[in-house]
């Protein structure tokens, strides 16, 4: 379709000196629209003896017009007086610049016309991300953006994504230009390969997801929302990372199960500087400002977190609690772990490496496929899961990546610590202590 429109608007749009070009990631990706058009110029008697056709653009000599195929590099694209731009796979740009220049490179035409055809992305802070969000207030109300038009198929992020009627809402072409056998065995890999679930939402389904590779499935994630019970005295481990004082902080309780058949539970607090709240509601699209409301995150006063507060709330689950010993990432903590001491709270300093973080990354992952731990359902704590990007080495050694995850882990961080210092404390055999109680299968 796209290839049709260029062609329209090279030869009958009945602009002088019409500039048309295909543009993309990369000058490869450019070319796939392109050669399209190209094909159906060879295969057009009257197209075809009305242009001039080369390795890389189609040339029009009555109407002076042409249609090229760019490359990527945005710097070399300023001068440009563009009739049409056919942006391909928009989702691939890792920035703006390229699709700045060539929309700003059509202001001196009468009608220009740009298009943009993309699959969903994961990275929500992108142009495409942008012009999906535009997109999508467009269908709502056409007098957001009047000279926007918008076409979208897709799954919602509530549908479930094995469903064929799904897929058939997402797919118009099912049963033409790709089969209904094909998106079955394709869905079917993904429940098998949680790794594969994001590429085949994103490239089947056209939903955005939180990052490119999944790590977590959620399906198996939502399975483990058993509300907590009263853990009061309960003995438990915690996990702390304060990230960065602008940042959110995370302190996770791990409760080790007593009973045959007992989840290990799982008890999150969040803190985010109140000043900073609603910029990074705006900015992020993440509701931090109804997680306050509803108590899932304290804001604290003032534009970095209190670390007095974040410390006064985990003596009161100390008081609340058994809390055998806390975990910390040693980065920035260091006064803040003093106090617990002195306080008399048990903590451990914690790399994030593969050496320290590998087994309890493992074990967060077993327990959560086995249903051996519970979460209560905290919305936090979910979006967090959803969120994870993950780490490996060549020898399989695996780690939370914080620098790869697109948003907020510091939950699901502070829980692998806090299943860390339940093992190392509970485990006296070599297995692992969820194993012992009878909660996961290895």
């Amino acid at each position: 379709m796209a290839s049709g429109i260029a062609l329209y608007l090279l030869f009958a749009d009945g602009e002088p000196g019409a500039e048309i070009y295909s543009a993309a990631a990369d000058r490869d990706q450019a070319a796939i629209v392109f050669s399209q058009a190209k094909a159906m110029v060879e295969e057009s008697p009257a197209l075809a003896k009305r242009a001039r056709i080369f390795k890389n653009s189609i040339a029009v000599g009555k109407s002076r017009s042409i249609y090229r195929v760019l490359s990527a590099e945005a710097y070399t694209k300023h001068g440009l007086n563009a009739h049409g731009i056919i942006f391909d796979e928009l989702h691939a740009q890792t920035n703006r610049d390229l699709y700045d220049v060539l929309a700003t490179s059509t202001g001196a035409r009468r009608q220009p016309l740009m298009v943009s055809i993309t699959t969903a992305g994961y990275d929500r802070n992108s142009i495409c991300y942008e012009m999906h969000q535009l997109s999508r207030a467009v269908l709502a109300d056409s007098t957001v953006a009047p000279s926007h038009f918008a076409y979208i198929a897709a799954a919602d992020e509530a549908d479930d994504w094995t469903d064929p009627k799904v897929w058939a809402r997402a797919n118009p072409g099912m049963g033409v230009t790709v089969s209904r056998e094909y998106l079955a065995d394709q869905a079917q890999q993904a429940l098998q390969v949680p790794a594969y679930q994001n590429t085949f939402r994103r490239l089947h389904l056209n939903m955005w997801t939180q990052q490119e590779t999944r790590w977590l499935d959620m399906r198996a994630w939502d399975a483990c929302d058993t509300a907590l019970p009263d853990l009061a005295g309960r003995s438990c481990y915690g996990g702390l990372d304060l990230s960065t004082t602008t940042d959110i902080a995370a302190f996770v309780l791990a409760f080790p199960p007593v009973e045959e058949g007992e989840p290990l539970w799982l008890l999150p607090t969040f803190w985010i500087p109140a000043d900073a709240m609603i910029e990074r509601v705006r900015r992020d699209r993440v509701p931090y400002d109804a997680w306050a409301r509803e108590g899932l995150v304290d804001a604290t006063e003032g534009n970095v977190i209190d670390y007095g507060k974040v410390q006064k709330t985990i003596e009161g689950l100390a008081a609340k609690y058994k809390i055998e010993e806390v975990a910390f990432d040693r980065w920035g903590a260091t006064q803040i772990t003093q106090n617990l001491s002195a306080a008399g709270i048990v903590v451990a300093s914690m790399g994030q490496g593969y050496a320290s973080m590998t087994a309890p990354t493992k074990d967060l992952l077993r327990l959560v496929l086995s249903r051996g731990i519970s979460h209560g359902g905290n919305s936090v704590l979910r979006w967090m899961a959803d969120n994870v990007t993950t780490e490996t080495d060549a020898a399989g050694n695996i780690k939370p990546s914080k620098a790869k995850s697109r948003q907020k882990i510091d939950g699901i961080v502070a829980a692998i610590m806090a299943l860390d210092r339940a093992s190392r404390n509970l485990g006296n055999s070599g297995k692992s202590v969820y194993e012992e109680r009878g909660v996961l299968t290895i």
